[in-house]
């Protein structure tokens, strides 16, 4: 099943269905108004949802219209919880060995995570407004799930259980507030301003065998200004999977419905297969070379984020943005 949020000039936007192949949708205002309230009542709903998706899918379903991811907000314009994970152990080290920093062992055992701020996502489609390229913008292309209820203390096999949705993400970072804020002790604030997220959310068994072992084994393909600068796999060096992550974030606390954790950075060991954010390539760079040669994102730069099943079908929509100036 395939939901996204359409603009309706709320906070919380209206929930739609939408058809496997992206084409179409249709208003689910019949069954549950909003996202949130289906992930509150996933028992109930979900079926619902589900009858009117395989009806739109037959071209049974009254009411349709075309979809459009740029009517799009965040499939869950706010959220409960945004914690994002670095699964990808791989990404982390490559940023430790530019700076000249050891590796701690337990970052292989315990994965690292951060909360981040979840009361004002962006569409897919929205701009990345920055009030200064001297922030040092870059994108960071990413897998997250988004949960049911989790108890707390829930064992990686429980939690993996909760998974309801999952989606795309662009986690933008401002790469040079990070240094300043880390020094001071309490993690990133400033320098991570608003996430952006796929235009459609997709049950797991969207993915067919793609989604094993609480990974997803497709490529992320990562434009960035119409280059194609990645298309590394996500199962493919995820250290910590998707079970692994929640359980992480519900070791001392309820995760309540809603909850949207993420993987970190797509990042794999083969360098061919590019880079899924500007800082892992400046971070070769360095090691290559001795300092960085890739400039972060400028004003007017695009990224578009997007993942396809072996069909060449698009899964979740594209995210697709372009950076603008605070007050252009």
């Amino acid at each position: 099943m395939k939901l996204a949020t359409l603009k309706d000039g709320t906070r919380d936007g209206q929930l739609i269905v939408v058809s496997r192949d992206l084409r179409t949708a249709a208003i689910a205002d019949a069954i549950v108004g909003t996202m949130q309230r289906a992930l509150d009542d996933w028992a109930f709903y979900a079926p619902q949802l589900l009858e009117l998706y395989d009806a739109l899918n037959q071209s049974r379903a009254r009411h349709t219209f075309s979809f459009d991811a740029k009517s799009c907000m965040a499939p869950l314009p706010r959220a409960f919880q945004w914690a994002d994970g670095s699964a990808y152990v791989n990404h982390v080290e490559l940023v430790r060995r530019a700076r000249g920093a050891d590796m701690p062992p337990e970052f292989w055992t315990d994965p690292l995570m951060y909360q981040g701020g979840s009361d004002d996502f962006l569409g897919a489609a929205d701009d990345i407004v920055c009030a200064s390229e001297a922030f040092g913008i870059d994108f960071e292309a990413e897998v997250a799930a988004i949960t049911s209820d989790v108890p707390m203390s829930a064992k990686p096999e429980e939690a993996l259980r909760h998974v309801r949705l999952l989606t795309l993400v662009n986690d933008v970072s401002l790469r040079n507030l990070i240094p300043a804020e880390l020094a001071k002790g309490f993690g990133f604030f400033q320098s991570k301003p608003a996430t952006a997220f796929s235009p459609v959310a997709v049950t797991p068994d969207e993915l067919g065998d793609a989604w094993r072992e609480g990974r997803v084994h497709r490529p992320m393909i990562v434009h960035w200004n119409g280059k194609k600068v990645g298309q590394p796999d996500c199962g493919t060096d995820m250290v910590f999977h998707f079970g692994q992550l929640i359980a992480h974030a519900a070791k001392t606390r309820n995760l309540r419905a809603g909850a949207i954790v993420g993987s970190g950075t797509i990042s794999n060991k083969d360098t061919k297969r590019g880079y899924c954010c500007i800082a892992e390539k400046r971070c070769l760079e360095t090691i290559e070379h001795g300092a960085p040669q890739t400039e972060f994102m400028k004003f007017g730069d695009s990224v578009k984020i997007e993942m396809f099943d072996e069909a060449g079908r698009s899964i979740f929509g594209a995210i697709d943005q372009s950076v603008v100036a605070l007050h252009e």
